[in-house]
């Protein structure tokens, strides 16, 4: 990861963290009731969480109680606006969005000295069966402070309030009170610390409950898609729910997204785009063999590309070359048929979000389809970093770099 860490394509706005905060962090993780980590010095994301200790804990999830309990923790106000790397629902960021919007001023003051923890809450306190999904509707987001801050300012605020009265300000054991008090949470007397319950409304999203699932609500008509082969064996034994489930892999699913108006694929446009291009080359990429030339050459060169695709074999040349082919061929004649000659994960690869969709739902059918068939290097780096980068491990070193240097000219 080397490679992208000097071209800041990895993780690079985390915020470091380290003495004090640390212990705060700590104690947000108690409050929360996580075990704390042990690591003097790590990093987080705008939602609080750090790919350091996830690595600690062998638990990449572990601000979650279960798929249906996610948490977050603020330790800084720097969190604003900052990348959430893991989230568990594709609106993960949309609500710390929120939060910052609302009480922004409150958890810059609050920061100073203190931590929230974040209590994500859809009114469910565990999952069961996959198609309890359908119950995420509203989100209640709730906050906590560590120390009790809250219950601890009312403490002083009494303490005042009694040496006030009467004779007390003579009383040095209220002294006392009132300096341990301060010394140990600071003045709080005018201090706002109230941090009230935020709602927030999900429509359509992808949650990693259940191995991976894509609620799609907002169309004609709801549609389930699961990640897991298993989870959706599960799913499909629902006779209850009025509801369209698929597995991501049934080439059935692309079918039914377009009749739903949800995507769509004019191929003659596509051809014509840098996101056929890449696909183009990435499917070169995976049938070279024994190249004698680097593959970021192979593939920044026209000459060198058309060299190596007339090395292979007639049907591998077949397969990158098929939607070209397909379309020349259809200029003739009718009679070719589409599925008969392009490649069909290439086909799927080239479907875009239909243009009437909104673009938050964009977004997220973008990550649907890259999921569906991964072949664009720069929209799985955009849509999903985390198969990114597991398939970054896997790649040829040359071609690191030829993705690198694709992705850092398209930032």
């Amino acid at each position: 990861m080397n490679k992208l860490k000097e071209a800041n394509l990895y993780r690079s706005e985390l915020i470091p963290v380290s003495g004090k905060l640390v212990e705060r962090y700590n104690k947000c993780l108690k409050t929360l009731g996580f075990k704390t980590t042990k690591l003097e010095s790590f990093s987080i994301d705008g939602v609080g969480w750090s790919p350091e200790i996830a690595e600690e804990k062998n638990n990449i999830h572990y601000l979650n109680h279960g798929d249906a309990n996610p948490h977050g923790i603020i330790i800084s106000p720097l969190q604003k606006g900052k990348p959430v790397y893991l989230p568990f629902h594709s609106f993960d960021r949309d609500m710390m969005r929120h939060i910052f919007k609302t009480h922004g001023k409150k958890i810059n003051d609050i920061t100073r000295d203190s931590a929230i923890c974040i209590d994500f809450d859809q009114d469910i306190d565990v999952f069961y069966e996959p198609l309890d999904v359908l119950r995420y509707e509203d989100v209640t987001i709730n906050f906590r402070l560590i120390d009790n801050l809250e219950e601890k300012q009312k403490e002083q605020l009494q303490l005042v309030e009694k040496f006030r009265t009467g004779n007390n300000f003579i009383d040095e054991r209220i002294h006392n009170e009132l300096l341990d008090s301060a010394k140990t949470y600071g003045d709080l007397r005018n201090r706002d610390l109230k941090l009230h319950p935020l709602q927030f409304s999900t429509d359509s999203f992808y949650t990693r409950a259940f191995d991976g699932v894509y609620l799609l609500r907002d169309f004609i008509k709801p549609i389930l898609v699961f990640e897991s082969e298993a989870i959706y064996k599960e799913a499909i034994k629902d006779t209850v729910h009025d509801v369209l489930i698929y597995h991501i892999g049934q080439p059935e699913l692309v079918d039914k997204l377009k009749s739903h108006i949800i995507i769509e694929c004019d191929l003659e446009y596509m051809v014509g785009t840098p996101n056929y291009e890449r696909i183009k080359k990435f499917e070169l990429y995976q049938l070279l063999k024994d190249a004698e030339h680097p593959i970021k050459d192979i593939l920044d060169s026209k000459s060198l590309f058309k060299s190596y695709l007339n090395k292979i074999d007639i049907k591998s040349r077949k397969q990158i070359m098929g939607v070209e082919l397909y379309l020349e061929r259809l200029e003739r004649s009718n009679a070719y048929k589409l599925e008969d000659m392009v490649d069909q994960a290439i086909y799927f690869a080239l479907h875009q979000p239909h243009s009437s969709l909104s673009t938050k739902h964009r977004d997220l059918i973008h990550r649907l389809l890259i999921n569906i068939s991964p072949k664009d290097v720069l929209f799985l780096y955009w849509y999903d970093k985390e198969q990114f980068y597991k398939s970054y491990e896997t790649w040829d070193d040359s071609f690191r770099d030829w993705v690198i240097e694709t992705i850092s000219n398209n930032i």
